[in-house]
């Protein structure tokens, strides 16, 4: 490393946020960068590991010690080369990644972590800004097509990667624009949408074609792209929200996150919410159900749409605030964690069971819950009510949807609905339709999207061509 006692001599200085009175005035980021010298000091600060613990941690199995020392050294070009040769997407990763490689960092036994994530940020925010991210089209074309459905983390990185190795690729996209959750789901004060049409027209002059308010199954039936193309790729996600079956479910005022928080995302960018009806929370009592990474996102959403209040309830118990580092380290520790959007003045209470939404006038006022053991059976006479006029339910999702597109594909499903693939070869029961992302291994992270779409494209390469220079 650049400088081998850099841990020893500098302390942990991460990103700070803006003040919660002033950012839940807008819809922007309000991550403060490092100055540049800040950055190069937090890189110093990664060791020389024996085993550097936070590859471990990475699904996209980024170099953090490599481009640590770049940075250090001030080597800003190099490091986005190397940043780039593992991970597509890094301004995705450095805003909205969890970073379990800082939760396996060496440094983190001592709960002072390398600041990866911020440093990751820089690396790629700096290579915009000096204009060394650029278009890499193919050398020579291949005479293959394939088919990427769904433009989220998955398909993009999918498309990408199988652009680069010279085929033509073809994307279709439900939704108006590119980018799927990424773009619907994540709201913009924590990644603007910026960062995806950056990259979207990146691809685009790499030779990707984007095929949008395309959905396939509906619009078109998947049976002709299977036609049309030598292979396809299943990159759709997993939509399919857990539902709340109680009494009372039918109340106005009850809604899933996910048609909460697409329509705040397209107000944002301008873009038309045709005749839906308008979910919103200013001036009311809000309870979000699902303590999640969702809810913290309907929290944020719902204080800056003017909410009077925010309750978020979670019906497992409250985790440890610190967690024995012997036990978990490297490992990703269950314990308390506080989003910014939280930290913005929202309620939580855990092992709470919402038993019956009552209302008014066919509108939701209340609800009825009780309180849960540890095995999340009711404790008697601990039921109690909250005033609530809009509910949003954060359960997590079941899987992909299953009408249309792979109920008529007919291919085979794993014990918990999603398209049976595994993790090497990534094709499914057909032989030239592959799965990959939240579509083949469930409700997860950005940075596991981007993997599996690595990968997948390296298995459709090799299918297609019979060899294949993609990376794993």
């Amino acid at each position: 490393m650049g400088k081998v006692t850099g841990f020893l001599e500098i302390d942990r200085h991460d990103r700070r946020y803006a003040p919660a009175a002033d950012r839940v005035r807008h819809y922007k980021e309000f991550v403060i960068p490092l100055p540049e010298a800040q950055t190069r000091d937090q890189a110093a600060r990664c060791m020389d590991c024996g085993i550097p613990y936070c590859h471990t941690g990475c699904p996209v199995n980024n170099q953090i010690p490599d481009w640590n020392d770049l940075v250090y050294k001030g080597d800003w070009q190099k490091a986005l080369r190397n940043l780039h040769s593992t991970n597509n997407f890094p301004e995705f990763t450095g805003r909205i990644c969890p970073a379990p490689c800082e939760a396996a960092c060496t440094l983190n036994i001592i709960d002072s972590p390398v600041t990866i994530k911020t440093i990751e940020c820089s690396i790629i925010d700096r290579g915009y800004a000096e204009g060394w991210v650029r278009p890499e089209p193919p050398d020579q074309e291949t005479g293959r097509s394939v088919a990427v459905i769904g433009s989220g983390p998955a398909g993009l990185a999918c498309a990408q990667q199988l652009r680069r190795a010279g085929h033509t690729v073809h994307v279709y996209e439900k939704n108006a624009l590119p980018g799927g959750l990424l773009r619907y789901g994540i709201p913009d004060f924590k990644m603007e949408k910026e960062n995806i049409e950056r990259r979207v027209a990146q691809m685009e002059a790499e030779g990707v074609a984007f095929h949008c308010n395309v959905h396939v199954g509906t619009d078109i039936q998947i049976a002709g792209l299977v036609d049309r193309h030598d292979a396809i790729a299943l990159a759709g996600g997993a939509e399919y929200p857990r539902d709340l079956p109680i009494p009372g479910r039918d109340l106005d005022g009850v809604h899933f996150a996910m048609d909460f928080l697409p329509q705040q995302n397209r107000r944002v960018s301008g873009e038309p919410l045709d005749n839906v009806m308008p979910i919103l929370a200013g001036g009311k009592h809000v309870v979000v159900i699902g303590g999640g990474d969702t809810g913290s996102d309907c929290i944020g959403t719902s204080f800056r749409q003017g909410a009077v209040s925010v309750t978020q309830l979670e019906i497992m118990p409250k985790p440890p605030v610190k967690e024995d580092k012997m036990m978990t380290w490297p490992d990703w520790p269950l314990k308390l964690r506080t989003s910014s959007s939280q930290e913005e003045g929202a309620d939580r209470d855990f092992s709470v069971m919402t038993k019956e939404f009552l209302g008014k006038d066919g509108k939701v006022t209340e609800l009825r819950c009780t309180r849960v053991d540890e095995k999340m059976q009711p404790i008697e006479g601990s039921e109690f009510s909250l005033k609530a006029e809009l509910v949003l339910l954060a359960m997590g999702f079941l899987g992909p949807v299953k009408d249309g597109m792979i109920e008529s594909l007919g291919v085979e499903l794993d014990g918990r609905g999603n398209i049976l693939a595994d993790t090497e070869r990534y094709r499914s029961s057909q032989e030239n339709v592959f799965a990959c992302g939240d579509m083949r291994r469930g409700q997860s992270l950005v940075v596991w999207a981007i993997r599996e779409g690595r990968q997948c494209a390296r298995s459709i390469d090799q299918f297609l061509m019979g060899e294949t220079v993609l990376p794993r």
